[in-house]
């Protein structure tokens, strides 16, 4: 496999110094929590190698929230960007064929092109409002096809597929005999997700998640992939493989914060609620940019409108280096750079609002 860095990582406040960024406006997660936010009790846990499928009282929650038939149906991996190469590395090899949306968060798209397959994009349009239409997806099939890749609610639009949508596509994979992956990362941030777990509905589904996102945990390094798929014996040896087993006190920590969580989130997501708004009202009147409205997630995707003259990369230049700004620029999505990623759920609401301020500034003056 060749390896090649991405441009939202080399490029991200933890590169780039967050004593740097007075304002991020890039992160796609909650805001942070901290260990005291948790009550944990750790005393009694033993340092040891634990179980390579994660821990069965973890995948025991996840899989009745889910209505998953059995634990065995889910695997604990090192966050959602572990599940998502451990699947691309267990189902792809350099002579298969992978069909991607794009844009995409970047692991969805870069692991493959690290194994060497080919890979067909279904390009998602802002005038089509980021819809995913499963008869370019089936357009795009080849005798070789072995996977399809989709995110929803997708990261960076903020697009939710509807229940139809993901049947449609579902019964693509079935007629075809083709795997499913469908990145839900984000379905229960900030607005939930109306329907069940994609991997519920067929046996050909993967469906990956993790606490990173939607509960401000990523440090825990903790998600999971869900099938009924009898691959997964598989993707439990890619596990094994690459590092065995999660570590024993995230994977503990992760599990007392699952017991709780449901009395956590509406103060997880309080924050980002009130952020929403604040974007709503920023946008009414900065008519400089245009946007789909997010309807999942805690991300957003405006763009410069076409009879803005404006200087890019003089734009992002002046909102990090003079006013300490950042969000994500396009090229983080294989787009051009008059699309940005807005994350509203990590600032804090003053931070946001003046984070948002200092966009308009930049933009006054980046102006050709």
């Amino acid at each position: 496999m060749f390896y090649k860095r991405m441009p939202i990582e080399i490029e991200s406040p933890e590169e780039f110094g967050y004593d740097q960024v007075a304002y991020n406006l890039s992160e796609s997660s909650m805001s942070d929590l901290k260990i005291g936010d948790i009550q944990l009790s750790l005393n009694d846990l033993e340092l040891s190698y634990i179980a390579h499928r994660g821990k069965a009282a973890f995948r025991n929650l996840i899989a009745a929230e889910f209505g998953i038939p059995h634990p065995d149906n889910v695997l604990i991996t090192n966050g959602a960007a572990g599940a998502l190469f451990i699947v691309n590395t267990a189902v792809l090899s350099a002579n298969d064929h992978l069909i991607v949306v794009r844009p995409n968060y970047a692991t969805n798209i870069e692991v493959p092109r690290a194994i060497g397959c080919a890979i067909s994009f279904v390009d998602l349009c802002f005038e089509d409002e980021w819809r995913v239409g499963a008869e370019k997806i089936e357009a795009a099939l080849q005798p070789n096809t072995k996977l399809i890749s989709i995110t929803t609610p997708h990261n960076p639009t903020g697009m939710l597929m509807t229940k139809d949508e993901i049947e449609q596509i579902i019964k693509i994979a079935e007629r075809y005999n083709i795997l499913l992956l469908v990145d839900e990362t984000y379905r229960d941030t900030c607005f939930k997700t109306p329907y069940p777990l994609a991997a519920i509905k067929s046996k050909q589904v993967i469906s990956v998640s993790s606490l990173s996102k939607a509960y401000g945990l990523p440090g825990l390094r903790i998600g999971w992939l869900i099938t009924q798929n009898e691959i997964m014996e598989q993707l439990l040896a890619a596990k094994e493989m690459i590092y065995i087993a999660n570590s024993a006190l995230d994977e503990e920590v992760a599990y007392q914060f699952y017991l709780k969580k449901e009395t956590l989130i509406p103060i997880i997501q309080d924050n980002a609620l009130k952020n929403f708004e604040v974007l709503k009202a920023w946008l009414a009147k900065e008519t400089r940019l245009e946007m789909i409205m997010p309807e999942g997630g805690v991300v957003c995707f405006p763009r410069f409108k076409n009879n803005v003259p404006v200087d890019t990369s003089k734009f992002y230049h002046t909102l990090i280096h003079k006013y300490k700004t950042m969000v994500g620029a396009g090229h983080w999505f294989e787009m051009p750079d008059s699309y940005m990623r807005i994350g509203f759920g990590f600032p804090t609401s003053p931070d946001f609002q003046k984070g948002l301020e200092y966009i308009s500034k930049a933009i006054d003056e980046s102006l050709t």
